[in-house]
């Protein structure tokens, strides 16, 4: 029953679970300047631990799933993990490159509710630098083909300094081919845990959430960050798709408010040391897991790992010791990296009921 998501709310402990998040593999075939998880050997989920998740669907009430990686359609069986979900009433969510869209699309109409694809450019040029595989026009038809499937489409940009002068030309891009949402999120530079370790020698700069405005970051911020003369251009592309684009943000097109958008200015700046942070509001850990390609548990993308899976069930890992302290410790304000959230999750009591 939707109401029992609302007891979530009021401890540390969780008696369903709305939203899960599955790394069903390690693999990737991107070479992203900002990752490297395409250099390991590629791990998939096992169909045991699938088997695992899946038996707690009613007893949670998972509700939406998203099916992530790595690159989730390497997952030699991800069509029959996704029917599994879908077949059992959960509303199935595919994150992808874009890479294989195209080739897959048959299973991609058959399995899925909605794509959400990474679109880091509006160039081919930009997206493969970025990227580090020609394949934007690949992409941008992988696409189109799933909208005129039917299904619905959001892209979702990476903000960082080589493409965040191309902000309406994503846009104009993903209004060609009728993409049902644009979002766009700042780059993560600030913290250690997102989205699991990438790099022997982490790249990003230390936590800068305690520094006065106007203070430097302690190393300068990261290559890939913008500076403050970025910044400031930034500003200035902003307020032009305002105007531009008054018609998307209207009909909904475009996922993020204007004012939303503008909340990257002040990440950025913060990153600088020329403003605080604005701490976001957020309960993800109180509706969502991340479950990782091994069954490591953590509370959501941007928080550290508490355990595994092993050979509990869903409800019983994520309750134990750990999870709740980690759940406890978010809501007292405790969790440093909450400060320079740049992808909150909030659900508010309305919200839950309606899941």
């Amino acid at each position: 029953m939707p109401v029992k998501h609302l007891l979530n709310l009021a401890g540390d402990r969780l008696h369903t679970l709305p939203i899960l998040v599955l790394y069903i593999t390690d693999g990737c075939n991107s070479r992203c300047v900002t990752c490297d998880i395409w250099r390991n050997p590629r791990l998939n989920m096992s169909r045991k631990t699938v088997e695992q998740i899946t038996a707690s669907i009613d007893d949670l009430n998972i509700r939406w799933v998203l099916l992530s990686g790595g690159e989730a359609m390497q997952h030699p069986h991800w069509p029959e993990i996704a029917r599994r979900f879908r077949e059992r009433g959960v509303y199935t969510m595919l994150l992808t490159n874009g890479l294989l869209l195209k080739k897959q699309i048959d299973d991609v109409l058959a399995t899925v509710d909605e794509v959400i694809v990474s679109l880091d450019g509006g160039t081919a040029e930009t997206y493969e630098a970025i990227r580090g595989v020609d394949a934007f026009d690949l992409v941008v038809e992988g696409m189109r083909l799933v909208r005129e499937g039917g299904l619905p489409v959001l892209t979702r940009t990476t903000v960082q300094r080589a493409n965040y002068h191309e902000i309406p030309q994503i846009i104009e891009v993903c209004r060609s081919v009728d993409i049902n949402h644009v979002s766009f999120l700042t780059v993560d530079v600030s913290n250690p845990h997102a989205f699991g370790p990438r790099f022997e020698q982490d790249v990003r700069i230390p936590m800068v959430a305690s520094m006065g405005p106007g203070a430097p970051p302690e190393h300068g911020p990261p290559a890939d960050a913008l500076t403050p003369d970025d910044v400031a251009r930034l500003r200035t592309i902003l307020d032009d798709v305002e105007v531009r684009f008054a018609d998307e943000f209207a009909n909904g097109r475009m996922a993020e408010s204007i004012e939303k958008l503008r909340g990257m200015l002040t990440y950025f700046g913060a990153i600088n040391g020329t403003c605080d942070f604005d701490p976001p509001r957020c309960n993800a850990p109180r509706i969502s897991t991340v479950i990782e390609v091994d069954g490591t548990l953590r509370p959501c993308y941007f928080l550290p790992t508490w355990g595994k899976l092993n050979d509990r069930t869903l409800r019983e890992a994520i309750n134990d010791a750990d999870a709740q302290a980690l759940r406890r410790a978010q809501r007292l304000g405790q969790r440093h990296e909450c400060v320079s959230c740049v992808c909150p999750l909030y659900k508010g009591p309305r919200s839950l009921l309606k899941l």
